[in-house]
């Protein structure tokens, strides 16, 4: 030791700003830099030791360099100078670590594991082999750059990941970036890692950005491959993160080289993925794996020839009907032929899923090909469209592009059956989607497919239209709620890049046009519509992805519009420099094909074969086409009710009342607490509710709440069922219905009255819908077009409120049944009322839909016992406002007691909820009775109805209001007041012959909206045609069409002018036995004409009340 220490003692001084210092002290201070500085010390032997002890964390001096192993280790010291394998491999690495200007404590470095590396390990010198001589593998400190290399290369593959897509290649024509930013996101540059100690190739200065924007029709940025990296860093190995899957599966660590050009191939090249958004690891990987995996978008030489083929049907198809119909709109899909084998290939996978019913919705761009190609709707019933033939059945029809369809077939490729429907939709490109929701909904409910693997919906979307349509953030708000949720959907966006003639910057905000799906983590796929390979992969991902995590997910088929927004439009004049590059494109087919005869896949004479059978099937279709003389309606129905309509009298109402256990049986069950009140823990509001409603089943009346109830209750006995669905409707916006109790301590605890009626009765559904008409009245309709034999309602939170749901009134509602041969018995209940509440929520605007109702106000309709039924018949929706609740029980059950359906508005009431007069008698519910069109006066008046000197016909709660003030003023013998409880069809015959039974009364029609709003514009000219004829000359006359001049209005201005009218002479036939008393018509009494529906002022209103009051009995 002695000699050791004189040596060492000799060296330092050597050693530049060494000083003379105890060899252990030297030692754990490490002023021995590297291992050139050992020099060969004599030894008198050399022995081996055993391993050392781990350091404390802590130490400004090793604590055992004590008096005695201090001598230990400088014999170990020694030996190690002389062969470093002759001590034990954790003192070899203390010696190295110290010598190495390891800091105090740090020296002492753990032995390597001899366990198997796991998933996603290897040892560090794997990664550095060559630096295993400087001392890396050798067990030196490793290099805090390293490891900062390793983290950047992490970094790399998760910016891929995140933002690759925004450098991937998307648009065919290599003119427009997919999010319309020409910027390269700093994390997809590789200076931005710095790997040396500057930026690759570039100074300090230097912006790693492009200085602005690049136009509309620039090329596009390089991919991140094309910056100037150092070549060394390019072969560095770097460790695998579990975070990807761009390994083989023996693969650990690669070349940076070999993972961005691995990253580029998944991320940027025709496809872009946009999924780590998504806050979910599990479904992350599970992209990850479909897009990363090597060898994950391969795809075999007998599916490239299927995919051949169905390009080649697609494009052919388009190209048969430009042919042959050139001048004819038809919203071809040039440009996009992929949407077709796109779709194809989500039904293929999903039917191998075990899907077997598949419900879409779209535009009408690609339509009739989507028809022809994706259904295989007959193509001569698609070709006789274009023939302008006359039609078969009633109905209006619709454009063919419009039009939907019903098609069960054999899949070849899974050799399953599948039902495809395509639903009918208007102009109103998005207006479809909740209505598809809700017919997938309604399926899979009935089918009992609480997972959705047997029914599935696939929408279809414009790119303008998905940027820019609310009602498509609307079905994205109802894809995950428990009432409304379809279990995944898959849409395809055919992104022409254009919108009519709008550039996509002008007509969006956000990057993408499908960036409003990333607010329910669906994931987006963009793909490049002119790589066929790359769009089946996506598509069969997405199919898989709905079949396992039963979300929505986004196809975004990035392609062109060849032609303008139709095929007689001009593209060139907005867009001229687009539709240069259009002009010169070859089609997705030419491309794909000759790069199967380039690869040697297929022949030109078999692309040829398949192009030539197509066509020829195509022919033999025209041929019969032509042959053609009617088109018939029917073959486009979308929503076909099997059995419903067969052995059925069209003309034969069932009953609507019920037996009285009935009644007392459902009010007493919904008027009791739950079978396990003892727990379940009451509102004390809610108890004196049920009692008073308890009392109401004893003494056999029932109020507006007890009533509905019994008409749902006693559907749901005859297994109809009932579904209830809008904002607030388990409580009532009013706090009337109740049909949710919830328990008072304990969250989520309810019970539900109606669902617990009978043990075999059929299921009820209430359920609070999100904030929304447009969407959720739309998903109603679809639900109601599913299945005829149930009660579907939805209820407004106030009647005005359905406004924002116009569209699917005006496109969908008011005349489905005449454009689609759809019928459906939606029940819409509108909350209506003047009661001060203000402008919005007053008027329920009964005159917006008596608007739409199809009825002549002009012909009285023949008189035959089936006179009340044949009117609902006819006509296109029903109108009512019920001021009763036996009436609103019998109006209810009536939607399932015709042999057809039809829409029914009902204006429901809001202070006649809890009104006392406002009650009805069980002895009005029971079986003899029925839902009443008109009730008329049954008072004094009507005892002697000669001395009645007014007659105020009215409709809903102002009939209260009437009969108070007519009580009021002693009026009871002198004023007769008839409701009219069904608007449309229009109670002709009642009305005529409540008019007669006053001879010598004044008519009056009684509203509290205004003059221009409410019901008197449509009950006015029917008035008229009630007074002017009699059942005995319409029932010998067979019904002629009227005189040119004979409409009201016209008459109107006839007698405003002095002159009559040939219809002045038909009412004053002599049989017209209403007009020969010389009666002036029915007369208005209410508001007078206002732009608003009601006013804000509570004292203005009182005024208004009390003056039309005062009006309508002015003058007794």
């Amino acid at each position: 030791m002695h000699r050791t220490r004189s040596l060492v003692a000799g060296l330092l001084p050597l050693i530049p700003g060494a000083a003379p210092e105890r060899l252990a002290v030297w030692l754990v201070k490490g002023y021995v830099q590297n291992s050139s500085a050992r020099a060969p010390l004599a030894a008198l032997n050399i022995r081996q030791y055993s391993a050392a002890p781990p350091p404390p964390t802590q130490a400004a001096a090793e604590p055992f360099l004590n008096g005695s192993s201090s001598v230990y280790v400088e014999e170990m010291y020694n030996s190690w100078l002389q062969d470093p394998k002759s001590v034990h491999a954790s003192w070899d690495s203390f010696f190295r670590n110290a010598s190495a200007g390891a800091a105090p404590g740090q020296a002492y470095q753990a032995p390597p594991s001899l366990a198997v590396p796991g998933r996603h390990e290897i040892p560090i010198t794997a990664l550095v082999p060559q630096m295993s001589m400087s001392g890396v593998s050798t067990g030196l400190p490793i290099d805090e750059k390293i490891i900062d290399d390793h983290l950047a290369v992490q970094a790399i593959i998760r910016s891929y990941q995140t933002r690759g897509h925004h450098i991937a290649d998307l648009d065919p024509l290599g003119i427009n970036l997919a999010d319309l930013d020409a910027t390269i996101a700093p994390e997809l540059q590789l200076a931005t890692y710095r790997f040396d100690n500057l930026p690759l190739g570039m100074d300090h200065d230097s912006d790693s950005q492009l200085s602005e924007k690049q136009t509309h029709y620039e090329v596009a940025p390089p991919p991140a491959r094309s910056l100037q990296w150092q070549e060394k860093d390019m072969d560095r190995i770097f460790k695998l993160p579990a975070t990807t899957y761009i390994g083989k599966p023996d693969e650990r660590a690669l070349p940076l080289r070999e993972i961005l050009s691995r990253l580029e191939a998944a991320y940027c090249r025709h496809i872009g993925v946009e999924f780590m958004f998504i806050n979910s690891l599990e479904q992350c990987n599970w992209i990850r794996k479909r897009f990363e995996t090597p060898g994950a978008m391969s795809l075999d030489a007998e599916g490239k020839r299927l995919l051949l083929a169905r390009v080649t049907r697609a494009a052919g198809f388009e190209a048969f009907l430009a042919r042959k119909w050139t001048s004819e709109k038809r919203f071809g899909l040039e440009g996009c032929e992929m949407l077709i084998p796109a779709m194809k290939t989500i039904i293929d996978k999903s039917s191998e899923l075990g899907v077997e019913s598949i419900i879409m919705g779209m535009p009408h761009r690609g339509r009739l090909n989507v028809l022809a190609n994706v259904c295989r709707k007959p193509l001569e019933q698609i070709f006789a469209q274009f023939a302008g033939l006359e039609a078969a059945d009633d109905g209006s029809g619709d454009v063919k592009y419009h039009l939907g369809t019903y098609i069960e077939r054999l899949n070849r490729v899974t050799n399953k059956n599948i039902r495809l429907a395509v639903v009918a939709n208007p102009s109103h490109l998005e207006a479809v989607d909740t209505i598809v929701q809700g017919k997938t909904r309604a399926e899979q409910f009935y089918k009992g497919d609480s997972e959705g693997k047997k029914t599935m919906s696939i929408l279809l979307h414009g790119d303008a239209a998905f940027s820019g349509q609310g009602i498509v953030y609307e079905t994205f708000t109802l894809s995950d709620l428990p009432d409304y949720t379809t279990r995944g959907t898959i849409h395809i966006v055919a992104n022409n890049q254009i919108g009519f003639t709008t550039d996509p910057r002008h007509s969006r905000s956000s990057p993408y046009c499908t960036d409003v799906a990333r607010v329910v983590n669906a994931p987006i796929f963009h793909v490049n519509a002119d790589d066929p390979e790359a769009v089946m992969h996506v598509c069969k991902v997405a199919a898989e992805w709905r079949a396992t995590f039963h979300k929505d997910v986004v196809v975004d088929l990035v392609s062109y519009r060849r032609g303008g927004h139709n095929e007689i439009d001009e593209p060139m004049f907005t867009q001229p420099l687009m539709y240069s590059k259009i002009r010169k494109m070859k089609s997705v087919m030419e491309k794909y094909s000759a790069k199967l005869i380039e690869e040697g896949t297929v022949t030109k004479e078999e692309v040829d074969d398949v192009r030539n059978k197509y066509e020829k099937i195509c022919e033999e279709a025209y041929v019969k086409a032509q042959k053609e003389t009617q088109i018939r309606y029917k073959d486009w129905l979308d929503s076909p009710w099997s059995g419903f309509f067969e052995g059925k009298n069209p003309l034969k109402m069932g009953n609507t009342g019920v037996i009285e256990e009935t009644l007392k049986h459902i009010g007493k069950r919904f008027s009791s607490t739950p079978p396990n009140a003892a727990e379940f823990v009451v509102h004390k509001g809610i108890e004196r509710i049920l009692r008073a409603r308890m009392e109401m089943v004893e003494t056999r009346t029932v109020d507006w709440a007890l009533g509905e109830a019994m008409a749902f209750g006693s559907l749901l006995k005859e297994g109809i069922h009932v579904r209830l669905s809008g904002q607030d409707v388990e409580r009532g916006t009013f706090s009337h219905r109740h049909h949710v109790l919830h328990h008072q301590t304990s969250d989520k605890s309810t019970y539900k009255p109606l669902c617990n009626l009978y043990p075999d009765q059929a299921p009820y559904t209430v359920c609070n819908s999100s904030l929304s008409e447009f969407g959720v009245l739309g998903f109603e309709l679809g639900y109601s077009m599913t299945n005829p034999n149930a009660l579907v309602c939805w209820e407004a939170q106030f009647g005005d409120f359905f406004n924002t749901a116009q569209c699917i009134i005006d496109q969908f509602i008011a005349s489905g049944q005449s454009k689609w041969v759809r019928q459906s018995g939606i029940v819409l209940l509108l909350p209506h009322g003047m009661e001060g509440m203000g402008p919005e929520h007053s008027s329920a605007r009964p005159e917006r839909f008596l608007h739409a109702c199809s009825e002549d106000p002009e012909t009285f309709p023949a008189e035959t016992e089936e006179f009340a039924i044949r009117q609902l018949h006819d006509t296109n929706m029903i109108v009512a406002n019920c001021s009763t609740p036996a009436n609103y029980f019998h109006i209810l059950r009536r939607q399932i007691a015709m042999p057809f359906r039809k829409p029914l508005i009902i204006f429901t009431p809001k202070s006649l909820l809890r009104h006392p007069e406002a009650k009805s008698s069980f002895d009005d519910m029971v079986e003899t009775t029925g839902f009443k069109r008109v009730i008329p006066e049954a008072g004094l008046a009507a005892s002697q109805p000669e001395a009645v000197r007014k007659v105020i016909f009215c409709s809903g709660k102002i009939y209260y209001e009437l009969k108070k003030a007519r009580e009021d003023r002693g009026l009871d013998s002198a004023v007769a007041i008839t409701r009219i409880e069904q608007i449309c069809p229009f109670p002709f015959d009642l009305i005529r012959d409540e008019i007669n039974k006053y001879p010598n009364a004044e008519l009056k029609w009684a509203q509290e909206e205004h003059k221009n709003m409410g019901v008197w514009s449509f009950v006015q000219p029917r008035f008229h045609t009630a007074m002017q004829g009699s059942s005995e000359r319409r029932l010998s006359t067979p019904p002629q069409p009227s005189p040119p001049d004979a409409s009201w209005w016209r008459r109107q201005w006839a007698r405003l002018a002095g002159r009559p009218s040939s219809a002045d002479v038909i009412a004053s036939h002599p049989s017209a036995s209403v007009s020969e008393s010389g009666r002036g018509p029915v007369s208005y009494v209410g508001r007078g004409v206002s732009a608003s529906p009601a006013t804000g002022s509570k004292r203005q209103h009182l005024k208004e009340a009390a003056q039309l009051l005062e009006d309508a009995f002015a003058g007794l």
